[in-house]
């Protein structure tokens, strides 16, 4: 079947069709996107503006309109950390439903993390053994680890990067205390949770998803995207402590020349490696190897075990 999902995200909108069978490794088709930064648009804290919100409405107008002619049978649709921590997100999401017909879901962290891990135990399969699986969004830092296709545990931490850079960091590059101040911060939010994770054992494989790590790995020395998704693409904690601390100290105009680095991500990259480097260390991982499926493909794939179940 060609099935549409849209993924509402913290800093893109993204309408990927796929063409999805049971049994079968889902196809993309087609892709629409657009850089609405709805973080960006909360007012007084918490609340998604009204122009956020027309951003949003428009673009769901125009994939809807998209779905269509693609031949679209089945639009899934949900949103993360940014409409689920607006204090307006559910309102905002209701009204959408009454005036396009879409049912926006704004998924939980934990299940954030949950379908992530499946996409990835989908992707490497049972001779991973138990995975620990670790995702930078744009509003939070997903972690779940565990030996089936569902995690032993799942947990999602308000540590994305752009969340991250918007409050810690005032200025590019960032001062120096505020980088420490950020560090020290990441740092003690994790370490919180390293005893949920660390109870069910030692991972035998470490997984990051995310274009935050993608990147990070690019940036390493790790093969451009170019060269398909079954390259194999590994995150080596040693080079990832030395970048974290480059990378806070550089002005953006020289991370934006770097290799694999995307310009809408390059402010929020320091940040996003400061979070890589805590989460390394602090699970004790030296390696991470760089999955191509994630958040996206989870959705997918509990969609067709939902309809062929």
């Amino acid at each position: 079947m060609r099935l549409g999902v849209l993924d509402v995200g913290s800093n893109t909108v993204h309408l990927l069709v796929v063409d999805a069978h049971q049994g079968a490794r889902p196809l993309p088709a087609f892709s629409h996107k657009a850089e609405l930064r709805l973080a960006a648009h909360l007012e007084d804290g918490d609340r998604l503006s009204a122009d956020g919100e027309a951003r949003l409405r428009s673009f769901i107008e125009d994939a809807l309109q998209i779905a269509e002619d693609k031949g679209v049978e089945d639009l899934v649709a949900f949103a993360t950390s940014a409409v689920r921590d607006a204090s307006n997100g559910e309102e905002i999401l209701e009204r959408i439903r009454t005036e396009t017909d879409v049912d926006i879901h704004a998924l939980s962290g934990p299940d954030e993390a949950r379908l992530t891990f499946l996409a990835v135990r989908r992707w490497f399969g049972w001779s991973s053994g138990r995975l620990l699986v670790i995702d930078i969004g744009g509003g939070s830092l997903e972690v779940a680890a565990g030996i089936d296709e569902d995690p032993d545990v799942a947990i999602s931490l308000p540590l994305g990067a752009g969340r991250l850079t918007r409050d810690w960091l005032t200025a590019d590059p960032a001062p120096a205390d505020e980088v420490r101040k950020l560090r020290r911060h990441v740092r003690a939010e994790i370490a919180r949770h390293v005893g949920e994770v660390a109870r069910y054992g030692a991972p035998d494989f470490a997984v990051a998803t995310s274009k935050t790590f993608k990147q990070l790995a690019r940036i390493g020395g790790a093969a451009p995207s170019s060269d398909g998704p079954y390259q194999r693409r590994v995150l080596q904690h040693a080079g990832l402590t030395g970048w974290a601390d480059k990378l806070a100290r550089m002005p953006a105009s020289e991370r934006a020349d770097l290799p694999g680095v995307s310009e809408r991500r390059v402010p929020q990259l320091p940040a996003g490696a400061i979070v890589a480097d805590a989460a390394m260390d602090l699970f004790g991982i030296s390696e991470l190897e760089v999955c191509p499926w994630a958040l996206r493909e989870g959705v997918i794939l509990r969609r067709l075990d939902m309809i062929t179940g």
